[in-house]
């Protein structure tokens, strides 16, 4: 296993997305339900629930089937929804890794029905991705009093923006509940932005759905809880050559040298989920000082200007992450790159090894 850490890796830090797991908690008064989808944004759904379970969460949520019984099959007992709608021919397989549905139409509650399982209404308050319309919400009045759904839910799609869209979405939410035959045990809405923006929600949401401030994305001004950063990529310098003016390097001859100019070459490319978006703008981290990305990033290589740094074979590069007192988050490479934390978490390749450490040390 050594041996392959030596390319490039990702480091974990447990101990941090503990913190950041407890902080939300926290600051909204309410129990968690980590959202640990896309294989909990690219960091390892197993060891990452495994982890959060000292937080006590309430359950944890999923996208599809398939990453639910993952869990199931790792020993998690707690309650797990599945977000995205599930098609017919998925019910039975949720039914047999004990899944929680989210149902939102009238055909799909009257299947899932038949199981006498949990489930939990979608509303629909203004994403448009998926979810019964909070206008519509009505139409379904008659199966929800013959079968009460475990929980109800909606989706801010803007919460990170002061702009009156998620007060909106509140209203419209509140409609909702005040119209249902009964209010189910389980009442949420609140994602990363909402709930580090909002002190004690637990007020009106029984529990609170983090997901990527877990991971260490926090949201700027308005936010009144940072996270702990989480997530940092490493990878060696595996070539340091001197170059002339005029000389070019990479593909495509993007980056052409003005002086004579020291090179470094990090076994780490686009197939390992560093951008090539990040062509000649990134920035790494070598010796805890900062280096350009020169040149375009290549599949498997990335080179970077070290000319002011004193730079070897064998030295470990950061490119996202701490070394010494600089710091490469993944909200600035993600705007530097124009993607968003997202996708630049959820993009990192399994061709990269993880590395966990737990560490709750301050």
């Amino acid at each position: 296993m050594q041996s392959q850490l030596t390319r490039a890796w990702v480091e974990i830090d447990l101990g941090a997305l503990l913190q950041n797991g407890a902080r939300v908690a926290a600051h909204t008064g309410s129990r968690l339900l980590p959202m640990v989808k896309a294989d909990a944004y690219g960091l390892g759904a197993v060891r990452v629930a495994c982890a959060l379970q000292e937080l006590d969460p309430w359950g944890f949520g999923v996208a599809t089937v398939l990453e639910g019984d993952e869990l199931r099959r790792a020993g998690i007992e707690r309650p797990i929804i599945v977000f995205t709608p599930l098609l017919a021919e998925d019910f039975d397989a949720a039914r047999r890794a004990r899944l929680t549905p989210a149902l939102s139409d009238a055909a799909s509650i009257r299947v899932w029905q038949r199981f006498r399982l949990p489930w939990h209404l979608a509303v629909d308050t203004g994403m448009n991705r998926a979810g019964v319309s909070w206008r519509e919400v009505s139409a379904l009045h008659d199966l929800i009093a013959a079968a009460p759904p475990q929980g109800v839910f909606t989706h801010f799609h803007s919460a990170e923006r002061e702009d009156g869209s998620r007060r909106e979405q509140e209203e419209r939410f509140a409609a909702v509940l005040d119209a249902l035959p009964t209010r189910p045990e389980m009442v949420h809405a609140e994602n990363s932005p909402a709930a580090s923006r909002r002190h004690g929600s637990h007020a009106r949401w029984t529990i609170a759905r983090p997901g990527v401030f877990l991971y260490g994305v926090g949201f700027g001004d308005g936010a009144e809880i940072a996270p702990e950063p989480v997530v940092t990529v490493r990878a060696r310098v595996v070539d340091v050559r001197t170059i002339e003016p005029g000389d070019t390097v990479s593909y495509g001859a993007t980056f052409r040298a003005e002086r004579q100019t020291r090179i470094a070459t990090l076994a780490i490319g686009y197939a390992d989920g560093y951008r090539r978006a990040l062509s000649n703008i990134g920035t790494v981290l070598i010796r805890g000082r900062k280096a350009r990305v020169a040149g375009n990033v290549t599949m498997d290589m990335t080179m970077a200007d070290v000319t002011e740094i004193e730079c070897e074979v064998g030295d470990v590069a950061t490119l996202l992450g701490r070394d010494g007192d600089e710091l490469l988050t993944i909200e600035s490479v993600a705007a530097t790159g124009g993607v968003s934390p997202y996708e630049l978490l959820t993009g990192l390749r399994s061709r990269l090894p993880r590395r966990y450490r737990h560490d709750t040390d301050e």
